[in-house]
């Protein structure tokens, strides 16, 4: 059933089922041009010795990115490590996978997820910092209220964040509501983020907030080192061609791992192409 679900329209979104599967598309797209942020499929665990195997799996993963030379690095997610469980057990299972990535000079960066994890995702990356954990990055969401005040907070830092716009379901209370409140919201984050010192990696397929962020980099003369464009494994691969023509660095996230439904679910629930993609890979058979 797997392998079937994959044939007919995963595989676009998921770089395959294995570590072998994922290193194949990597060595691909870095021959295309573009870097990758690797990931292993799956959020929530139910116990204490399944992070431990998830974190076992994310140090196999950064062996085999160094060991075949692969232009990519990790991120993750903290529920994957346990923090349902608890923040201290997340912690200390991210501060294992941040030390075996800094010793193979390759780096981590620490998915956000729902607002209810905010405050326990940055404290957990601040502690990482604290302890000199120079190879560690965090994600920031545009359309919560609270953003602004996190990234200003961060500033000391001078983190390697990756900007979103921010994907999960949550009430008025704490995020705007509408596409433009979130569209202008965003294009604020990537500018203070810009401006403040730090690594941006701009992740979008948003065509006007990448040409917004293209006219502020020019104007305000902003390096290449400084900042790279990042968007999904699948998705709009011509619009990852001409970001990439136009001089600047795409990195392709691209999640491999049994656990590919939920997440190719989530694929086609944002874009109606998808599911077309999807229906004519059915009726081609």
């Amino acid at each position: 059933m797997a392998a079937k679900g994959l044939q007919l329209g995963a595989r676009r979104f998921v770089a395959g089922e294995t570590l072998d599967d994922f290193v194949e598309i990597v060595r691909e797209l870095n021959r295309g041009g573009f870097l990758v942020a690797s990931a292993i499929l799956g959020e929530q665990v139910a116990s204490e010795g399944e992070t431990h195997r998830t974190t076992a799996e994310y140090k196999q993963l950064l062996s085999r990115i160094a060991s075949e030379g692969l232009k990519a690095n990790v991120a993750l997610k903290l529920t994957h490590l346990g923090l349902g469980i608890s923040e201290s057990l997340a912690s200390e299972n991210l501060a294992e996978i941040v030390a075996h990535a800094a010793r193979l000079t390759t780096s981590i960066r620490v998915d956000m997820e729902d607002s209810a994890r905010v405050d326990a995702t940055l404290r957990i990356y601040r502690a990482m910092r604290k302890a000199r954990h120079d190879n560690v990055g965090a994600v920031l969401q545009a359309y919560l209220y609270r953003t602004p005040a996190d990234l200003e907070a961060l500033g000391d830092c001078k983190p390697n964040l990756r900007l979103v716009k921010g994907a999960y379901l949550e009430p008025p209370s704490v995020a705007y509501a509408k596409k433009p409140d979130v569209d202008a919201a965003f294009k604020r984050l990537i500018e203070h983020a810009l401006l403040a010192g730090g690594y941006t990696a701009i992740a979008t397929h948003d065509e006007d907030a990448i040409r917004h962020a293209s006219s502020f980099i020019r104007a305000k003369v902003i390096p290449n080192d400084r900042f790279e464009f990042q968007m999904l494994y699948g998705v709009r691969p011509a619009l990852q061609k001409h970001v990439r023509d136009q001089g600047y660095t795409v990195r392709i996230a691209a999640p491999f791992g049994r656990e590919w439904y939920p997440y190719f679910m989530r694929r086609l629930a944002e874009r109606p192409a998808n599911v077309a993609f999807v229906l004519r890979s059915f009726l081609k058979g």
